[in-house]
């Protein structure tokens, strides 16, 4: 995140002489992205980071590919995916290619017996049911519905939920997420034209600090597995930090839509982006106002991109049988656009309340077994005038 953040307590002057109390040296950590060139923080440990104790098990967590080369429209029935009381268990990929994994999750409970850690990919999670806590090794987010929470690679974690009745729509990225360059300035400072700002944006709080010494299960991911890793030392051990590089959370009930006289294409809407992929909020909003508009959208034409639609809340006025948790899958190469009816209902109204999680990929997606589980195969089929 390009907004400075310090927290808890750091030295005057980088890589210099830091001590506690009793004289006993603090162990300093860049903690950067692409090489030294990327976001970065310095962390101070009371112990050193680098103890492995014991290295166990390693287990695929790869998808099963269903359909490679895919060009059918599907519905996938995303709260049909079942609830698992472990929160990594929970996670099923149901849409991937080589950048970034789209991913359900319904875990039951909170993990505290074990850490985890992404060193593959920034994770995306939109909380579409539940509330809780994230704890992390640089401090604490509180999230509820409606929250995106953006954890980069390489951070440590855990999650407390409120409740057991807990939905996440997630995105592995295996390149940065970013906010769109073209509402920034080239400082970094999100322009006035911008549909949030950095005050919409809620860094870590209350900087958790065990002085612990034992065994700490870390389960990493990379390339598709799990590792599981012993360290020797309390992962949360951080007594202060500073930089740009920290987890984050957005509500996206905070994002402010971008409406005109006529119909505002998608990338109005866009919240995040990679070079691989962006992701869209789709919110309340008036509709156009010119006195001929429609505001149902044009067909398009997905020729350079697939796109994901994950429906959070309210009646989204393009689609016809559309509920909750549902997602729909349009991929490149064919045109798509409302159902028929859509455009004829939506002359003349003033305001939708529709909320959804775009995702648009310029790489084809792949469908998974875990998709194939949830999918309605005519969906393609709706667009046939009965």
């Amino acid at each position: 995140m390009s907004i400075y953040h310090k927290l808890g307590e750091i030295p005057k002057k980088r890589h210099t002489v830091f001590k506690n109390s009793n004289g006993k040296l603090y162990y300093e950590q860049l903690f950067g992205t692409i090489g030294f060139d990327g976001m970065s923080s310095l962390l101070y440990h009371i112990h050193r980071p680098t103890q492995v104790k014991e290295i166990r098990k390693q287990y695929s967590v790869a998808p099963k590919i269903v359909k490679d080369n895919n060009m059918q429209s599907y519905l996938l029935k995303g709260l049909q995916v079942p609830v698992i009381e472990d929160y990594l268990e929970s996670r099923k990929v149901i849409l991937t290619n080589t950048d970034c994994n789209i991913i359900l999750s319904a875990p039951k409970n909170s993990f505290r017996d074990y850490f985890y850690k992404n060193t593959d990919a920034d994770e995306l999670i939109f909380i579409h049911k539940g509330s809780g806590k994230l704890r992390t090794l640089v401090g604490n987010i509180d999230f509820k519905y409606g929250d995106y929470l953006l954890i980069p690679r390489g951070i440590i974690y855990q999650i407390d939920f409120d409740t057991i009745d807990n939905r996440l729509f997630i995105v592995e990225s295996y390149r940065p997420i970013y906010t769109p360059k073209r509402y920034r300035n080239w400082f970094g400072q999100l322009l006035e034209h911008s549909p949030f700002c950095e005050r919409d944006i809620r860094k870590p709080e209350a900087l958790e600090t065990h002085d612990e010494v034992g065994e700490f299960l870390i389960r990493v991911k990379k390339k598709n597995e799990i590792i599981e890793m012993v360290y020797a030392t309390h992962p949360f051990d951080v007594v202060g930090y500073d930089g740009f590089n920290y987890p984050y959370a957005f509500s996206i009930h905070d994002f402010e839509p971008i409406t005109g006289r006529i119909h505002q294409p998608p990338p109005v809407h866009q919240n995040f982006e990679t070079d691989a992929f962006v992701v869209c909020s789709f919110c309340p909003r008036l509709y156009d106002y010119h006195p001929e508009a429609i505001p149902a959208p044009y067909n398009h034409s997905n020729i350079d991109s697939d796109e994901v639609l994950y429906y959070v809340d309210g009646d989204f006025m393009s689609r016809n049988d559309i509920e909750e948790g549902h997602i729909s899958l349009h991929p490149a190469g064919i045109p798509h656009g409302p159902h028929p009816g859509a455009v004829e209902r939506s002359i003349g109204q003033t305001q939708t309340e529709e909320l959804a999680v775009m995702v648009d990929t310029f790489k084809p997606l792949m469908i998974t077994e875990e998709a194939m589980k949830i999918a309605d195969e005519d969906y393609h089929k709706s667009w046939l005038e009965k």
